[in-house]
């Protein structure tokens, strides 16, 4: 047997080359996955980026009829209807509540209902980040309690029933995630649900 083999076999027979050995082998693995890890990574970077700035292609698109659609696509929770409505236990809560509430969920997309030019884009008061599209004679809807920062419409731009508003979430006098659906004709606030029914929509 040569003698450096010979010498490396005797060392792996004491404790100090046992320990050599073992913190050789673990570099050897440190070195190999630090060298791997681009391979892995890159990859899954690539891909989730294309999913961060892509269309979201697991949710349904809004139903629309005609000229107007529900201001979210697919099933939804209802909170709280139009009129005399008090919330137990929620002190800034309105009693006369104003808007029709649907929750899909923190996060979800939240749609124009119908075809206008965006009033405006941001925070509104006691609804936080709030759309609010004026849709011409004297009929106006607002989108109130999306997330900061996922408003994707800005003053001034024209929409369709569909265009992406921004996403649920829980902004300004809000109890919850939920969209803050309002409909509002000649500065007065109207029930929704006869309002989009006359269109073709049925919100509950």
């Amino acid at each position: 047997m040569p003698a450096p083999v010979t010498a490396i076999a005797a060392l792996g027979q004491t404790r100090i080359g046992r320990k050599i050995a073992i913190g050789a082998l673990t570099l050897v693995l440190l070195v190999s996955a630090f060298a791997a890890t681009p391979l892995i990574a890159i990859p899954l970077a690539i891909a989730g980026s294309s999913v961060a700035n892509g269309p979201d292609t697991t949710r349904p698109v809004p139903t629309a009829q005609g000229d107007w659609g529900l201001p979210m696509a697919g099933p939804y929770s209802f909170g709280r209807g139009f009129g005399h409505n008090p919330v137990t236990g929620c002190g800034f809560c309105s009693v006369q509540h104003k808007g029709y509430d649907m929750s899909q969920g923190c996060g979800s997309p939240i749609f124009s209902a119908g075809p206008g030019t965006v009033l405006s884009a941001g925070a509104l008061s006691g609804w936080g980040n709030t759309v609010r599209i004026d849709h011409g004679d004297g009929l106006i809807t607002l989108y109130g309690h999306m997330q900061w920062g996922s408003l994707r419409v800005s003053e001034g731009q024209a929409v369709t029933p569909g265009t992406p508003l921004g996403a649920e979430g829980n902004t300004g006098r809000s109890f919850g995630c939920h969209l803050h659906f309002e409909v509002i004709h000649d500065g007065v606030s109207i029930d929704p649900v006869p309002f989009m029914a006359a269109r073709g929509i049925l919100l509950t």
